[in-house]
């Protein structure tokens, strides 16, 4: 559904409570117009969004990428505020299943901005994974120190502690040798 709608249904239920105001339906008319609070509430914090939520606390990223899958055309649907958390939470949801898929959507998140420090710390720390998947140490050591500021409530210490230890761990793509070639000399 387009955002636009709930305003015109917002506007639609406001005119059908005075109407009913008019007519001497004073309560029905009263609460008509408080809830047409909802469809305007709802155009800043989108309802698919909201629920996907509900299920990512839950613990259920199943559920929670079937109500994000709802968002078709996420400009169309969405407030410009909302853009970042949709691809936040599609880069949570993704994040168990395609890791890969995960370092392009917390970018975009990012870009789009998110409001609250510790969602942004979240999206910099798969951004670090990201980077230290790829092999890129300074940059996942740089994105570690950029979510250990922004994370100001000490919930992500425990997972930015292990992946500095991770880090500090020597690479083992780069010592691994093939195993068939041990007992081959220079010339065999």
């Amino acid at each position: 559904m387009n955002k636009y709608i709930k305003f015109v249904i917002a506007a639609l239920m406001i005119a059908a409570g005075i109407y009913l105001m008019f007519n001497r339906n004073v309560g029905y008319g009263i609460l008509l117009v408080t809830l047409s609070a909802v469809p305007i509430f709802l155009f800043f914090k989108n309802e698919f969004i909201l629920m996907a939520f509900w299920f990512l606390r839950k613990q259920n990223m199943v559920k929670a990428s079937q109500w994000l899958s709802k968002i078709t055309n996420f400009e169309s649907q969405l407030h410009k505020s909302q853009y970042g958390y949709f691809h936040y939470l599609q880069g949570l949801t993704l994040a168990q299943e395609n890791p890969t898929k995960v370092e392009p959507l917390m970018k975009k998140a990012l870009e789009y901005g998110l409001n609250m420090k510790h969602d942004r710390a979240m999206a910099t720390l798969n951004l670090a994974a990201g980077a230290m998947q790829k092999g890129r140490k300074q940059e996942a050591q740089k994105l570690l120190e950029q979510a250990k500021r922004l994370d100001t409530a000490g919930m992500m210490t425990d997972q930015i502690k292990m992946m500095r230890d991770q880090l500090k761990m020597p690479s083992m793509q780069k010592h691994m040798h093939n195993p068939h070639m041990r007992q081959r000399g220079k010339f065999f």
